[in-house]
């Protein structure tokens, strides 16, 4: 059937004037040349693809809209960037390779089995939580950061488990979302103002046109009693490679909150704020224009690096038992 559909999209969508890719395929390489935010940092000579890709185009056996999508989006991976997309009325283009070359880390399966989260467990908002049973360790999932939630609920969630030892928040298979909700969970772990890290925006058309960066800071939620404890004790961030954009944004700053430590593997990174632009035919581009950094002023595009890196052993998932989450329990109850 897919075979199918791409037969017939390529049939029906030759436009009747070729001359337009040419237009096309120019106003996106300039668009990408213009705003997109890493060609320093990733090394890429921007130029030199174009000469490339430039050539395959001229040279095409067969082009149509769906052999133009192609090449463009090749160009585009080109920049290894989970950001940048291409989107037409049939296609959106995508680079996964960021996640997909690396361990899972993470089961579903293993996750909602008894041994922890089960079927009885809590939910508000976007968050799955409980204590994980025969232990006094609680536990918080947020698979989304598109999930919402109020500020009640999570100050719920997070006074139903303040009688416990540590606290374990499970953001793996995060691909990110709205960063607001990220500031507004790591604002319940700190008593003080804490920079996490800057942002800079693009002021011109170079590669390396940038404003200063500014600084940003997590402010606490307030100071009530709950807060007080959750500063207090051991709050694990478990990570792997899904964890990204917003989420792996929401990894730097709780690495900077001294009660915090990040558990698993390393996240994915996406430390681009991204934005979109229009071609001329329709199509729409999105790519990463405002590159973010940590608080030592280290760019978080290619990930964060958790304080204790440990993958998930096949062994233990053959027994049902998620290695990360084990090592985050053993953590908490050693400290």
């Amino acid at each position: 059937m897919l075979f199918s559909l791409s037969a017939c999209q390529m049939s029906v969508s030759t436009p009747s004037n070729l001359n337009s890719y040419p237009t096309n395929f120019n106003a996106l390489w300039t668009i990408m040349d213009q705003h997109y935010c890493f060609f320093t940092t990733k090394h890429i000579n921007w130029d030199s693809i174009k000469t490339v890709y430039q050539n395959r185009l001229s040279t095409m056996d067969t082009l149509n809209d769906v052999t133009f999508f192609n090449l463009c989006a090749n160009m585009l991976n080109e920049l290894k960037d989970g950001h940048v997309n291409l989107t037409s009325s049939f296609n959106l283009s995508r680079y996964w390779a960021w996640f997909q070359d690396y361990p899972d880390n993470f089961s579903s399966t293993i996750l909602f089995n008894n041994r922890y989260l089960g079927n009885n467990y809590r939910i508000a908002g976007g968050f799955d939580y409980n204590v994980i049973p025969n232990t006094n360790v609680g536990y918080i999932y947020y698979p989304d950061f598109t999930y919402g939630f109020s500020a009640t609920n999570l100050s719920y969630v997070i006074a139903s488990l303040t009688n416990c030892k540590g606290l374990i928040i499970d953001v793996r298979n995060n691909s990110g979302g709205t960063l607001t909700y990220a500031t507004d969970i790591a604002a319940r772990f700190t008593k003080q103002t804490v920079k996490y890290g800057y942002i800079s925006h693009k002021t011109g058309p170079g590669h390396d046109d940038f404003s200063t960066p500014e600084a940003e800071y997590i402010t606490p939620y307030s100071t009530v009693p709950v807060v007080d404890n959750w500063v207090q004790k051991p709050v694990v961030v478990l990570t792997n490679r899904l964890c990204y954009s917003a989420t792996n944004e929401f990894v730097s700053m709780m690495k900077e909150l001294p009660n915090v430590t990040i558990i698993g593997d390393q996240t994915g990174g996406g430390g681009g704020l991204p934005m979109s632009s229009e071609l001329p035919n329709g199509w729409t581009v999105r790519y990463s224009a405002c590159p973010m950094f940590d608080a030592n002023m280290n760019p978080i595009e290619f990930g964060i690096t958790p304080d204790i890196h440990v993958n998930m052993t096949a062994s233990d998932m053959a027994k049902g038992i998620d290695t990360i989450i084990q090592t985050a329990i053993q953590f908490i109850q050693q400290h």
